[in-house]
């Protein structure tokens, strides 16, 4: 399949969370008007951590602007679960260890660890490690770049972007603006 781009529809998929097995895509974006999924490593990723907690912290922006939030990991759900309850984050991590989503949907690696890294990686790193987060496990592919879609209810897609590094996704203040 090639790269989704804005104005393609969404194609329904099932995955699991740490805590539930077998739900479609498609059933989960009917419960608000916006859903934005985004893309990332592993839940063991620094980077990663510090984004999770960043919507996690800000997610009330994202409920105001009318939206929801999945985030896709090449994390084992089990593992996931055993590190969290269900309370412990607004929105839903949806594990795709095998990285079939990734590869579904065009979401490529960079070429290297050189072309993974920028400025804006560097320093979000920075700060994640300013409160304390540190790399946990690693899974799946390392040089995994993200990527972020926003759709409507029936999964028309209102925004989609690969990002060229690590770092490059929409941030808490532009995914509310997208979910607007």
């Amino acid at each position: 399949m090639p790269q989704l781009k804005t104005g393609d529809r969404m194609p329904d998929f099932t995955f699991c969370t740490p805590f539930e097995e077998g739900r479609s895509l498609y059933e989960t974006i009917a419960r608000a008007p916006k859903t934005a999924l985004l893309f990332l490593r592993y839940y063991g990723c620094t980077l990663c951590q510090y984004d999770i907690h960043q919507f996690k912290v800000h997610y009330d922006e994202i409920t105001a602007a009318g939206g929801q939030l999945l985030v896709v990991l090449q994390s084992d759900p089990a593992g996931l679960a055993g590190q969290m309850t269900p309370e412990d984050l607004p929105f839903e991590l949806v594990c795709d260890p095998q990285a079939a989503l990734y590869r579904q949907f065009e979401i490529r690696p960079a070429g290297s660890m050189e072309e993974l890294a920028d400025a804006k990686a560097v320093e979000k790193i920075a700060a994640a490690k300013a409160a304390g987060m540190s790399h946990g496990a690693y899974e799946g592919e390392e040089l995994q770049l993200p990527a972020a879609f926003v759709m409507d209810r029936e999964g028309m897609l209102l925004y989609a972007h690969y990002g060229k590094t690590a770092a490059d996704l929409p941030d808490v203040a532009q995914l509310a603006q997208l979910l607007a």
